[in-house]
């Protein structure tokens, strides 16, 4: 594989210098492009388009070509894993994703097994390969996950839910139960992220989109203890290059530094949390990656401009350290322009920072 030309990214997750910030979005392939939807129809549906590596590569690219991003991000989805599993993963219109077969009865949740990402994942880790050889070192590729717990909710719930009460039922009356799905599902996202590094990913990040619906001990027990495994477990190097890890909380605040206990490079953190003030409280320990409030894009280009420079003025004139990004994934209803403009501002504002103008 050719040397990266632009290793901005992979360096501030490492906590070296770097003259600007880097910037790339959770979501970036999505439905706000309309290239986007444009391959999405010629391949039928979505579960088509992250089941074909040409078409994941295309659409992993599409941002690339738009936007001065300093990352790509593997076009797939969390789900995935479940559905190799087993679950028989489906999509209704207007409803998300949905499995046809929840874990709900002992049996099945004692049945549950770990499967070959070589195998029953072949789809991801072509995908991985071909877009890596696409890029041609321009920019690094990150490869994900979601975390075990978050998986967890949709394996048990049997698709998206407003108040957990299967899961958290679960959690209370047969944690058992609980862990063993927990158990098995940690070291399938291992086996899983270590696949997609050997194929090519030269970053990962784990997406615990509903850690944060959890008490504190809950969240430790059930979601960050099995972050921890994830983490040891990861390929920390390849080809004389470190692999860095991001793990990232939607409502994890609370949390930071039980979260940089786990061993990750970076820490996400979505808007609820002023940077500045992460900062602070895990110090040197880990990089930080975030975090605009998503909906700062429906306002007009001098709002974004305004509220990106104050995050980065948060974090401060360090130039090591931070990656900046959304708190979360982007809105399928975001002008494509206004993209531009909070790339642009990143760059342009970070570089400022660091010549103290």
């Amino acid at each position: 594989m050719p040397r990266l030309r632009n290793d901005t990214f992979l360096r501030a997750l490492l906590r070296q210098p770097t003259e600007y910030t880097p910037v790339w979005l959770m979501r970036q392939a999505g439905r706000y492009l309309p290239e986007y939807c444009e391959t999405r129809k010629r391949a039928g549906s979505f579960l088509q388009l992250c089941k074909s590596p040409a078409l994941a590569c295309e659409v992993t690219l599409q941002p690339l070509s738009r936007f001065n991003l300093d990352a790509a991000i593997l076009f797939s989805d969390i789900l995935t894993v479940p559905d190799a599993m087993g679950l028989g993963l489906y999509f209704t219109e207007g409803e998300g994703p949905r499995f046809e077969r929840p874990l709900r009865e002992e049996w099945a949740i004692r049945d549950l097994s770990v499967p070959d990402p070589y195998s029953h994942l072949r789809y991801v880790t072509d995908a991985v390969g071909e877009i890596r050889r696409a890029l041609a070192g321009s920019v690094p590729l990150i490869g994900f996950s979601g975390s075990p717990f978050t998986l967890a909710c949709y394996m048990v719930e049997g698709g998206s839910s407003g108040d957990f009460r299967n899961v958290k039922t679960m959690i209370y009356d047969r944690p058992d139960l609980m862990h063993r799905i927990l158990s098995v599902t940690a070291e399938a996202v291992t086996q899983y992220l270590n696949a997609q590094i050997e194929s090519g990913a030269q970053a990962v990040m784990l997406f615990d989109t509903w850690g944060g619906c959890l008490s504190a001990a809950a969240y430790r027990e059930f979601s960050l203890d099995y972050m921890c495994r994830i983490v040891a477990g990861l390929i920390r190097e390849r080809d004389g290059q470190r692999i860095p890890s991001i793990v990232f909380t939607k409502g994890g605040g609370l949390w930071l530094e039980a979260i940089a206990d786990t061993g990750c490079d970076a820490i996400g953190v979505d808007w609820t949390i002023d940077i500045g003030a992460a900062r602070q409280r895990v110090g040197q320990r880990v990089a930080l990656q975030g975090n605009l409030d998503p909906n700062v894009l429906f306002a007009s280009p001098e709002s974004i401009a305004r509220e990106t420079r104050a995050i980065l003025d948060s974090f401060g004139p360090a130039d090591t350290g931070h990656v900046f990004n959304l708190g979360h994934g982007i809105s399928q209803f975001t002008p494509p322009d206004h993209v531009s403009v909070l790339v642009e501002t990143v760059h342009d504002h970070s570089r400022r920072l660091r010549q103290g103008t």
